[in-house]
């Protein structure tokens, strides 16, 4: 994707509105409260607009691994099958469910077959309710959840908010003060953190993670996403990690055209992990997803790769093939977590 600062955008009245009742009389919000009203409120939020967001689309925002066809669905069927039956586990007791979808498909969507129960798709605003025997899959589903700002000054920590100026007509960042203590031990050392450097917390992507793995579900959880740990995130990214996405387009605007443009930055993997382990799960394990599909997939990958030896040239499906798995493209630029959760005894 391209990277640059489009010009600033002018806030949309409606938009200015909803943010002065949020605010109230400081007209001033958390960044989490900013960008949860840019992204999932129900009338102005982008990811519950009726819009092409996903997509090589040119009005499209972005594209996922799910914009490659049906082969990124048969890849994961294939290594959740892999990962059940090397547990123990028949995966035809199990009911493939998949969070935070776009309202267009699923993953399985063009799947012609696969040996789960049944499937179920949770989308943006619909009640999270999980039970029994279950593959819990997403797929960047954490890297939008809303983050915290925070910025090191001389004095320690301070969080970084969203200020409406006076006409309404455009936002701005605030400095909230100093750190609450109650967010103090999620940040890195203030001693051995340079001034000036920006760190933004993915906490509402650790809570999500701690409710999906206390629902009273058991079975596989997978999450393909793009983050780092945490000593990463406190150490090798000075600017923060959030991006907005406006067709196709990155920058670090993040407060133009709310509610239009998606925002989005790294999970802390440490986080997502630590969140399944408090609630039985065994051995949380983060891979690239190269190495995910090539260890878990791979006799589907080698079959795949027979039936398209006889086709001349580079056909489609290989080429989707390599833009999921090479390293160059998606096999590093993203991430998995998967876990197993036992059966309650």
């Amino acid at each position: 994707m391209a990277s640059s600062n489009p010009p600033p955008a002018s806030l949309s009245p409606a938009f200015s509105a909803a943010f002065a009742r949020a605010a109230g009389p400081s007209r001033a919000l958390r960044f989490d409260a900013f960008m949860a009203l840019a992204l999932y409120d129900p009338q102005l939020g982008y990811y519950r607009r009726d819009q092409l967001r996903v997509g090589r689309h040119h009005t499209a925002d972005f594209y996922t691994a799910t914009s490659i066809g049906p082969l990124f669905g048969e890849l994961v069927a294939a290594a959740s099958t892999h990962l059940l039956k090397s547990a123990g586990l028949d995966p035809a007791s199990h009911t493939f469910v998949e969070i935070g979808a776009e309202p267009t498909g699923s993953v399985l969507s063009g799947v012609a077959t696969h040996p789960f129960a049944a499937s179920r798709t949770l989308r943006v605003g619909q009640p999270l309710s999980l039970d029994g025997p279950c593959v819990v899959f997403s797929n960047e589903l954490f890297d939008a959840q809303p983050l915290r700002r925070f910025q090191r000054d001389a004095s320690g920590w301070h969080e970084t908010g969203v200020r409406l100026n006076e006409d309404g007509t455009s936002l701005c960042e605030a400095d909230l003060g100093p750190a609450p203590s109650d967010v103090l031990d999620r940040l890195p050392p203030p001693e051995l953190t340079p001034e000036g450097y920006k760190f933004d917390a993915p906490l509402a992507a650790a809570t999500l993670a701690a409710e999906i793995a206390a629902q009273p579900w058991h079975g596989l959880f997978v999450a393909f996403d793009y983050g780092k740990t945490f000593a990463e995130l406190g150490h090798s990214h000075p600017a923060g990690t959030a991006r907005a996405y406006f067709q196709h387009t990155q920058s670090n605007a993040l407060l133009d055209r709310p509610g239009e443009q998606d925002l989005t930055a790294h999970v802390c993997w440490d986080w997502l992990a630590n969140a399944l382990a408090a609630h039985g799960f065994a051995a949380p394990t983060v891979v690239s997803q190269e190495s995910f599909m090539v260890h878990h997939a791979g006799d589907f990958i080698s079959e795949a790769l027979i039936r398209e030896s006889s086709r001349p040239g580079l056909s489609a499906r290989k080429q989707a093939l390599m833009h999921l798995l090479h390293p160059g493209q998606m096999g590093q630029k993203f991430q998995v977590l998967h876990a197993l959760k036992p059966i309650p005894v």
